[in-house]
């Protein structure tokens, strides 16, 4: 698959998360687009590896999120948990920034 748009980047407030679904090879992609406060854009998927809930709605702080439900923090950069109870990386997709369009790869 190649990069397609996921969003545009004035929908996505610094420190802020998105989900999006993307279709992907193998049906529905679940992503979470993120932006740090300091403006860099991440995709990574958006389930927990650990309690599969929406990483999208956790706290987004320099380059990492929050699992809401039991505080699992991953690096966007690599998808790595850096804090327990999560022991699994996320997936990371590339992410593209054209103009106004957030263009993720989720291939």
């Amino acid at each position: 698959m190649s990069a397609q748009e996921a969003c545009r980047l004035s929908d996505l407030a610094p420190g802020s998360a998105l989900r999006v679904e993307l279709p992907g090879a193998a049906g529905t992609v679940e992503v979470a687009v993120v932006r740090t406060e300091e403006g860099a854009v991440h995709a990574v998927s958006d389930v927990c590896s650990h309690g599969q809930v929406s990483l999208s709605d956790g706290e987004v702080e320099g380059a990492t999120v929050e699992c809401w439900l039991h505080g699992s923090r991953f690096d966007l950069r690599t998808g790595e948990p850096l804090a327990l109870p999560a022991t699994k990386p996320v997936p990371v997709y590339p992410v593209t920034v054209d103009g106004e369009r957030v263009l993720v790869d989720v291939g």
